[in-house]
């Protein structure tokens, strides 16, 4: 069996605005999905999630059948195994000139899911990575990024941008805009983050941010200052300017706030991170819920976002300069 791992990701600027060609800074973190691939010649695929934040779960199918059958799991987590994992290797098996026919796969993660902290994308580039290997292809980093590009807009209806997936791919601190991505120099970033056990439904708060840019001018407005807010903010990353950071990443929450996609529990746990002394913080992801992230130093922040009654769960994760990577069977 071959075994990929790939970070999650922090968005420290950018996130909605980057749908509309605006820059983007995402940070990948040092939370983990791993992803273990055994090709199988039989036709049948079987994905076994043993930790995904929620209860594990088991479901075998056939690649032929197009509906896959029904369990007792949340929507949006048969979808994590299933669709994000069928596109994935449909996009692997698609890279290698012997495919297999079918696979057994088996997803472990650190992330959670629908929080923000882009599960998918981690899902997805670690699921082609480990099966490209294990069909004999090893695959340049830059195309495996693209191959889960592939896989994420696929799945989200043409709604992703590359952000997630480059980032998870390549490790580090990463500037995207358009079709450009690259990695750029970043220091230590300390993170802190708090999670409300909820999760956004992304493709609706990304049709709502759009609906409102097509209504209001102020809204296409506040999409083009989270654009130069992030050209700031890139030039106080390469300075390693903390206090800039932070400051700018308050900025960036309250332009996401003003686009509707914050919430009462996220705007709750910002708040309490920010009395508690960081430099800066915001939610992180689509919003609606999930997760934010807080850029400062220890256990002060953990124990104020424990003891808000919104937070189920705060953990610190440092940058991650790594990004997918093989992992020992």
């Amino acid at each position: 069996m071959t075994v990929s791992s790939a970070p999650g990701k922090v968005y420290l600027f950018g996130e909605h605005a980057v749908v509309y060609g605006e820059p983007a800074i995402p940070c990948a973190i040092q939370r983990r999905a791993t992803v273990r691939v055994d090709p199988r010649s039989d036709g049948v695929t079987r994905v076994e999630a043993g930790d995904l934040t929620l209860d594990g779960f088991t479901v075998e199918y056939t690649q032929s059948v197009e509906d896959h059958p029904e369990i007792d799991v949340p929507e949006h987590l048969l979808s994590a195994a299933t669709g994000y994992i069928d596109v994935a290797l449909e996009q692997a098996c698609n890279a290698v000139a012997d495919p297999a026919t079918g696979f057994d796969v088996a997803i472990e993660s650190e992330i959670p899911l629908g929080a923000g902290l882009g599960s998918s994308a981690a899902v997805a580039v670690a699921t082609i990575d480990a099966a490209t290997r294990a069909m004999g292809t090893e695959l340049p980093p830059e195309r495996i990024a693209e191959l889960a590009y592939r896989t994420e807009r696929e799945v989200q209806d043409g709604q992703a941008s590359r952000a997630d997936t480059f980032c998870s791919t390549m490790g580090g601190a990463v500037r995207v805009e358009g079709d450009e991505c690259r990695n750029i120099e970043a220091p230590e970033l300390p993170f802190v983050i708090g999670f409300d056990g909820g999760a956004g439904e992304t493709g609706e708060l990304v049709a709502g941010v759009r609906k409102l840019r097509e209504r209001f001018d102020f809204a296409a407005e506040t999409i083009r200052a989270i654009g130069n807010l992030v050209r700031a903010g890139e030039r106080a990353v390469e300075r390693g300017d903390r206090r800039e950071l932070g400051r700018l990443m308050n900025f960036n929450h309250g332009l996401l706030e003003a686009l509707g996609v914050s919430s009462y529990t996220l705007d709750e746990m910002v708040w309490a991170a920010r009395r508690a002394g960081a430099d800066g913080a915001k939610l992180t992801g689509a919003g609606g819920g999930g997760c934010i992230v807080a850029l400062g130093d220890g256990e002060q922040l953990l124990t104020a976002l424990d003891a808000t009654a919104v937070c189920v769960d705060a953990f610190q994760a440092e940058l991650d300069r790594n990004g997918v990577r093989a992992e020992g069977a």
